[in-house]
Parts: structure tokens; C-alpha cells; sequence
């Protein structure tokens, strides 16, 4: 659904038997909704509910006599608040569709068609809530409306807002100057009457040019006169805006003192929109840029492309030329992106700017071929050159996350979430990438595919439609001793199984990653005690999701499966990729200590490939460290991998964490992982994922 994982839904469930109203509750926590039901027993206590409690959705049975549906409907509609009835049919009939909707239903819930109840349900909680968050907005443009008119009233600088060339609001200020007593005086006055003779035919074409949507210049320069038709030097700023739900332009009104020389109070503006150490745009100003062109994308369908970028090992590069350098490396940085930027930075192609204390902002109108290549274009920039800074040399590399900004995705908030999670997204594969996000991809048929994914997962949840497959981990040094890992396949009910790779980004974007998390743990540690009953002990080791950093609940549910199956928590390891640990390592430290009183260790997977492993040891310590797989390609001729293998072996034994090596490719490999210490192996070369655990780990 739309809302929360975390938001139950308050349901008022209406059926003359107990067993009917559980059976509805029943199958939407199947589906993955949480439920508050509420059950009343007569038409008092119904109504009583409605006027005390808060209350999301009634579920009314048609055929239901000891509250019968009419009255269900007559006090719901008299209760004065926003809550959608549906009534749950057994079948249904044009009449009763009729009646059904003349009484004030939105819809209806077919008892033994559960797609279509469980479809009717989350479209009328999301068309609620959609409601709720419009008057929660209209309530904030409200205030926000009356704050600003506040802010306006009582400033000191002249403004006024102006409607296809009319005055339709100013502020004391602005009256003061031109010598008017009251709004009234002035409004509906054209702004031409304000503008001395010599400049009127200049000023007509600057508001002919507004009225065609064309961008304001920063300043405009001109002589007006007030009332008594005394002429004075002013500079004039134009601002899109709306007033009372009309587009128009806000204009700030000032003296200009005649002794000021233009051009330095010019470059002093331009002075004022610059950041100090890069000579880019500063965020405030650049913030405007985006915020004009997002209102442009949302209002005329234009298209813009906003990347954010982070140097990739940022602060290990400060350290090693020292912070006295900070601001001549910002530099280089500013000058490499001015390189690939060019021609469009100077002809108002393009806006770059510094975002944050090391990461960068740039803006370009295009599509999304423009704002990929320009990712692409950004990325090699920084790859392919070697920076100078503090009498050392050093390559960069950079992170890119972007967003195409369009129609679907009008929002600052939205463009700069999307944008973040693309770089973290792209350090989270090791760096120098780039991930652009494009929301008008998203077609319907994608949605229709998403959702049948939706609907399958969570078919696949409360019918126990996944599976496990488990792939040997061979002991490389030690004692042998039993280790798999246990991978999830999903059943596609003709003797075919899918990955997760296939649905999990989906099972993240609608809330299922806790909830198959919970089943692989689960089904992990019934496997555990089965084995050990027949006196076969194995280790299993299982991926889980960063949802599951975020269960305070999960630890609980981890030691009540241990003692359900009498399984030990040593033989249960719990993994987790390197950089979602990095972004949630409180979490992690938390989850960490908590699984670890039932005996469970956590396994760091895709380890060494990150910005900054090393750095992350010294706050976050696994029982296990799992490198990544781009160690193993070529690793017999590959002497760096070798070597930086061979320093995360070491590094391991010096904090006591187990090492493993997945994806082995051949036999040499083996030789030369033994040769660097490596305690465990794994791959398709040494044995494929089974269903069952046969291999023998004593051959």
C-alpha cells in the first residue's frame, strides 16, 4: 500500500458472527496490512465509536440483520468525518451495485473473491489518505499563506505582486514610496503609470516578455515617479509567485542612490551568489535555480536534469594532502566540472554549484539521454584526470546520482530525496558510477507489472511459496565442520524458481522486505533444528535486508524460533552488505548486540570494495567477512586482487573475524585464497545451491 508499513488501519468491521469479522481481519494481515479492528455489537455502540474514536474504514456486511447495512450507511454518512464504507457481498447485482451506492457506499468487497476484497480495501485506504495529506497541505498553504502575507506586511523593503501587469497586492512600503495612503489607492493600477515617460516602452516589452513566461532578468534598472510625479532612480526584481491561486510576478521596489556606480553594485550581487572556495553558485542561490525550474516543469512541461555529485574516498584523500589544502582541492574539483561543463556553463545552459561541503550540484535543461550523457560525461571528467593539489598529485574519482526532472516529479523535496539515493545507490557499488533516476519511464504496464509482482509476493508470503536453496561454504583452514548458504527462490508453480533479484527492489518500494525476511529466518532455523535432532548440526547463513536493521521486534522473534525448534543461535549467521551497514551503522550496532545475546553473529558481505572498509571496522566488528566478488575475476593473474586479498585476510585475524571468499572460478583460485589466509571458499566451481544439504564436507 501506499501508507506505512508501520500504519495499521483502523477498521470498523460490521457481521452478525465473530468468525466473519476475523476472517476479514485475517486476510489483510495475510496480505500484509496491519489491522486495528473494531467490532461493534448494536447501532449505539457503532455510533459511539464513530463520534469518539478514530476510525479509517468501515467494512459493513450487506446482509447483515443486527445492524442492518442502511442504518451501517446512515450513520456513517451523519458522523461529520471522511471515513469510506464498503459493503462486503457475497455476490453482486446491478440493483444491489445500485442500492449499495445510493445508500453512500465507495464500493464494494466480494467476500470469496479475495484479489478483488483485498484490491477494494487498499484502493479506498490510499484514496483516504491521498485526501487527508491534500487537507493537510491546504491547511499548511494556509498558514503558510498568512505567515507570508505577515512577512510581507511588515517589511521594510518595497513589494508588490502585479497580474498581467496590474497591482493586485503591496505592502506599507511600497505605498510609502510611491506616496499612497491605502492599497486601495493603487489597486488595479498598472505598474506602467509608476514608470517615468523615458523607460515605458522598455518596461512594456520586459512585461510582454513575463506574460510569455520568459525568465526575469536578476535586476532591472529604470526611473520611476511617485504620486506627486517626482522621478527617482530605482532597481526593480522580479519573482515568479502565485497570489490567492494566480500566477504572477512579485516585484521588489528599490531606491537606488544615485552616487552608486551600476556595475559594481552588479558584480557585488554576483559576488553575493557565489561560493568563496569554488566560484560556483552557492546553495541558496542555486536553490533558486532549481525551485524555478521545477515550478517551469510542473507548470509547462519543461525538462530539466539535476545530478548531485560526491568525490568518491573523500576524506581519506583530505587526510593524505592535509586540511590546509581543503579549499584548493574544492577547487580542482569546481574547475573539473567547469572543464566538462564548458560552453553551457557560459551561455546559461547549465548551472553548477557547490551543494554541501563536498558535494556538487549541476542543473542542464534536456531530456534524459542529455542528463545521462552529461552523468557519463561527469564521471570520466573526474576518472580520467589527475588532480594537483598542496604540491601532490591524486586521482578522484566521483559518485553521480540524478533525477530527471519532469511533470511526474515537480517537487524539490522529491528531486533532491531521489537524487541522494542515486549516490548513495552509486557508492554503494564501490563508486565512479553514476545512477539517474527518470520517473516518466514508469508506464502503466510498468505499474501493472509492478503490482502483479506485489500481489504474487505477498501470495507467495501467506501460502509459504518460497523456498530454500542451500550452497555449500567450504573450510579452506580449521577443523570441517557443516555451512551452507541458504538462498531464496521463489516458486513459479511449473517446477521453476525465481531469484531474488527479480522482486526484491519491488518488495522494498511496497514494505515486504521485513515480512521475507522474517520467513527466510524462519524457515533458516526450522531447517537448524531439524538437522540437529538427527544429529547432522549445521551452520546456515542467511541474507537479510536493511528493513531488518529497523525491526526492534526481529531479535525477539529470532529467540523465540531458536527455542521453538531447539535450534542454537552459533549455528544461525545473519548477513548484511557492506554498504547498507555503512549508511545504517547505529542500527547495525544495535541489531548486532541484540541477535548477539541468542549466540547469532552477523556476516559483512561484498566487504573491501566499499569507500572506506577499513574505516568501517573500527566501528562496526562482524563475526565473519564475506570479500566481494570482484576479487575473484582473473584472480590468478590479477596480483592485485591477490594482494588486496591478502590484506583483508590479515585484517580479519587481527580483529577475529572469519573471512570468506564467494564466487570461486577454479582451482587456482583455491591455491592462492589458502595461500592468503582465507578461512572459508565458496562458489559454483566447489557445488551449486540444492534444495537439499548432501554435500559431504569431509571428502
Amino acid at each position: 500500500m501506499a501508507t506505512s508499513k508501520d500504519t495499521a488501519l483502523r477498521l470498523m468491521l460490521v457481521a452478525d458472527l465473530v468468525n466473519e469479522a476475523e476472517a476479514m481481519v485475517s486476510r489483510l494481515r495475510n496480505a500484509g496490512t496491519a489491522v486495528r479492528p473494531l467490532r461493534p455489537e448494536s447501532l449505539d455502540e457503532l455510533v459511539e465509536i464513530l463520534a469518539r474514536q478514530p476510525v479509517d474504514m468501515v467494512l459493513a456486511d450487506y446482509r447483515a440483520v443486527i445492524i442492518p447495512f442502511d442504518q451501517v450507511a446512515k450513520a456513517v454518512m451523519g458522523c461529520g468525518k471522511d471515513v469510506p464504507l464498503l459493503a462486503v457481498l457475497d455476490g453482486v447485482s446491478d440493483d444491489i451495485l445500485e442500492n449499495v451506492q445510493a445508500l453512500g457506499a465507495q464500493t464494494v468487497a466480494l467476500r470469496d473473491r479475495a484479489q478483488q476484497f483485498l484490491k477494494s480495501v487498499q484502493t479506498e485506504w490510499n484514496d483516504l489518505e491521498a485526501r487527508r495529506s491534500q487537507r493537510r497541505l491546504e491547511a499548511q498553504m494556509r498558514e503558510t499563506q498568512r505567515r507570508c502575507d505577515m512577512l510581507i506586511d511588515s517589511s521594510r523593503e518595497p513589494i508588490a505582486y502585479i497580474h498581467e501587469g496590474m497591482h493586485i497586492r503591496a505592502n506599507q512600503a511600497y505605498l510609502e514610496m510611491f506616496g499612497f495612503e491605502s492599497f486601495e489607492d493603487i489597486e488595479g493600477m498598472s505598474l506602467l503609470d509608476l514608470v517615468a515617460p523615458a523607460d515605458v516602452d522598455a518596461f512594456k516589452a520586459l512585461l510582454k516578455s513575463l506574460s510569455k513566461g520568459e525568465e526575469a532578468p536578476p535586476r532591472h534598472e529604470l526611473t520611476a515617479h511617485d504620486i506627486d510625479g517626482n522621478q527617482f532612480p530605482a532597481v526593480m526584481e522580479f519573482t515568479a509567485a502565485q497570489y490567492q491561486g494566480e500566477h504572477c510576478q512579485q516585484v521588489i521596489f528599490r531606491h537606488q542612490a544615485p552616487e552608486v556606480d551600476p556595475e559594481l553594485a552588479l558584480e557585488l550581487e554576483k559576488l553575493r551568489e557565489r561560493d568563496q572556495a569554488t566560484g560556483l553558485l552557492n546553495r541558496p542561490t542555486f536553490m533558486r535555480v532549481l525551485e524555478d525550474a521545477v515550478v517551469d516543469a510542473g507548470q509547462r512541461q519543461a525538462q530539466y536534469g539535476f545530478l548531485l555529485l560526491e568525490p568518491d574516498n573523500y576524506q581519506r584523500i583530505l587526510h593524505e594532502i592535509g586540511l590546509d589544502n581543503a579549499d584548493a582541492l574544492l577547487a580542482a574539483i569546481a574547475d573539473c566540472i567547469r572543464g566538462v561543463l564548458g560552453e553551457q556553463l557560459t551561455d546559461g545552459g547549465a548551472h553548477a554549484a557547490r551543494f554541501s561541503e563536498h558535494s556538487f550540484a549541476v542543473l542542464i535543461r534536456g531530456d534524459h539521454a542529455s542528463t545521462n550523457a552529461l552523468a557519463e560525461r561527469l564521471r570520466a571528467g573526474f576518472a580520467a584526470q589527475v588532480f594537483e593539489v598542496g604540491g601532490k598529485s591524486s586521482a578522484i574519482t566521483t559518485s553521480v546520482g540524478g533525477v530527471q526532472i519532469g511533470e511526474k516529479i515537480a517537487s524539490v523535496s522529491q528531486v533532491l530525496a531521489k537524487a541522494n539515493h542515486c549516490v548513495q545507490s552509486s557508492q554503494g557499488v564501490g563508486g565512479n558510477h553514476f545512477e539517474v533516476f527518470d520517473p516518466s519511464a514508469v508506464d502503466r504496464a510498468e505499474e501493472e507489472r509492478i503490482q502483479a509482482w506485489v500481489e504474487r509476493l505477498r501470495d507467495a508470503l501467506a501460502n509459504d511459496r518460497f523456498l530454500l536453496h542451500y550452497q555449500p561454504i567450504i573450510h579452506l583452514l580449521g577443523e570441517p565442520r557443516a555451512m551452507y548458504e541458504a538462498y531464496l527462490r521463489l516458486e513459479t508453480g511449473s517446477g521453476e524458481t525465481v531469484t531474488p533479484m527479480s522482486f526484491l527492489q519491488i518488495a522494498e518500494e511496497h514494505g515486504l522486505l521485513g515480512q521475507i525476511d522474517r520467513w527466510v529466518i524462519g524457515h533458516a532455523i526450522a531447517a537448524i533444528g531439524a538437522r540437529a535432532r538427527a544429529g547432522k548440526p549445521v551452520t546456515l547463513l542467511v541474507k537479510i535486508t536493511q528493513s531488518s536493521l529497523q525491526d526492534n521486534d526481529l531479535p525477539a522473534f529470532i529467540a523465540e524460533q531458536l527455542a521453538a525448534h531447539d535450534a542454537k543461535g552459533e549455528h544461525l549467521l545473519l548477513q548484511l552488505p557492506e554498504s547498507k551497514v555503512f549508511i545504517n551503522l547505529r542500527a547495525a550496532q544495535e541489531f548486532g548486540a541484540a541477535v548477539g545475546k541468542c549466540g547469532c553473529k552477523l556476516v559483512l558481505e561484498q566487504f573491501g570494495a566499499g569507500l572506506d572498509s577499513f574505516q568501517l571496522l573500527t566501528h562496526f566488528v562482524p563475526g565473519y567477512i564475506k570479500l566481494d566478488r570482484s576479487f575473484m575475476e582473473d584472480l590468478p593473474k590479477n596480483a592485485a586482487n591477490q594482494r588486496r586479498i591478502r590484506e583483508l585476510a590479515q585484517k580479519g585475524r587481527e580483529l577475529g573475524c572469519l573471512t570468506i571468499a564467494e564466487y570461486i572460478q577454479d582451482a587456482a583460485s583455491m591455491s592462492i585464497l589458502f595461500g592468503c589466509g582465507i578461512d572459508y571458499a565458496e562458489g559454483d566451481f566447489l557445488a551449486v545451491a540444492t534444495p537439499d544439504m548432501h554435500y559431504d564436507f569431509d571428502a
